[in-house]
């Protein structure tokens, strides 16, 4: 067992935004009962003793904390790396130059098109052009800048403008992270899903663009699981280089964890040290001894350990399955309709999505 490497903290639910994708609980309603400040600081020194080396803060929107300075002074006098994972929705400049002072190093800011029309649709609030504003004051202030674009069934022929428009902001890196299929993304799988011929376009534009932009911009392009031949491996092997804490804190192994029927662990009820290397939710699929066949007997079973347990559960209602994802899965044929249908002729590239709703205090 490897000490975490990386602690993503959710530190709210709430969020200006109801982005179709997201991939908070769809029952946003039982995280209402968000840690404190001291609560938080304690998390990050234990996280810290733990050998936790970066802290992304994310949620929901971050920012709608009004604790959040405080909170980037204490990871950054514990020698965290901060990363802010953001709407910018809030990030005025004088918070930017607040969470500056305290420390922050670098700032993700996400943005759902190119353009106002279709960014502001998709976020499901008019936003585009703060963003836009809060993206320059980031890099005024001397921060590196990722810009990340969920890519999807209603944006992803748009991807050249958004290459484009990250170039234009001058980012440091650019993630274009195809849709994973969790939370309401699973609720708007049918309007998100891309066809295949969407994916072979975007694909020869991004390498591209990789050639064009080498030592200027770092374009990173996350393939969609649904399209691969196997699964990616659960953030690098469940329970071993990374853990999330929820807002109610609640600790997980992934941030989409919260739906799998496993023992419940909290910082709140035992220590961080405790959950990480001894709770039965940590344990329950570290390593490779819990795999059912095809996957205990795979050469591939120390490279993706098996798959996604979430989307596993997910998809068949059994979180100790093989991933669908995987050719080899007894179960791939749950994937293969769905690129099926999302192969259809006739279905459109704007259906209709389901809003993740608005939670939120006023930004």
């Amino acid at each position: 067992m490897d000490s975490p490497f990386g602690l993503l903290a959710e530190l709210t639910y709430s969020c200006p935004l109801s982005c179709p994708y997201c991939s908070n609980p769809l029952n946003l309603a039982g995280y209402r009962d968000e840690l404190t400040t001291a609560e938080w600081q304690r998390v990050l020194t234990d996280a810290q003793e733990l050998g936790v080396l970066q802290c992304h803060l994310s949620g929901g929107e971050p920012l709608l904390r009004r604790d959040l300075v405080q909170i980037v002074n204490s990871a950054n006098e514990l020698g965290l790396y901060t990363n802010l994972v953001t709407s910018a929705l809030g990030l005025s400049r004088r918070r930017a130059e607040q969470l500056r002072a305290a420390g922050l190093d670098h700032v993700q800011i996400s943005i759902q098109a190119d353009e106002p029309v279709d960014s502001d649709r998709i976020a499901g609030t008019p936003s585009f052009e703060r963003k836009i504003e809060a993206a320059r004051v980031v890099k005024e202030l001397g921060w590196p800048l990722t810009v990340n674009v969920v890519l999807h069934r209603q944006n992803i022929d748009k991807v050249a403008e958004i290459l484009g428009l990250a170039e234009e902001l001058e980012a440091d890196r650019l993630e274009l992270a195809n849709t994973q299929y969790y939370g309401w993304a699973w609720r708007n799988r049918d309007a998100l899903l891309p066809s295949t011929a969407q994916l072979e376009r975007a694909e020869t534009v991004v390498r591209a663009a990789r050639l064009r932009l080498e030592g200027r911009m770092d374009v990173i392009y996350v393939l969609p699981d649904y399209y691969s031949r196997y699964p990616k491996p659960c953030m690098g092997g469940w329970g071993k280089r990374q853990l999330t804490v929820a807002p109610n804190g609640d600790v997980l192994p992934c941030p989409a964890a919260q739906a799998l029927p496993l023992p419940r662990a909290s910082v709140r009820e035992n220590s961080l040290a405790w959950i990480w290397a001894d709770s039965p939710l940590f344990r329950r699929f570290r390593g490779t001894d819990w795999m059912p066949d095809p996957c205990r007997s795979c050469d591939r079973r120390e490279i993706d350990f098996g798959g996604c347990r979430c989307q596993a559960f997910q998809l068949t209602g059994d979180a100790a399955r093989t991933d669908p994802v995987c050719h080899l899965s007894p179960d791939h044929g749950i994937v293969t309709e769905a690129v099926q249908a999302a192969n259809e002729g006739e279905r459109p590239d704007d259906g209709a999505l389901v809003p993740r709703p608005h939670r939120g205090r006023a930004v």
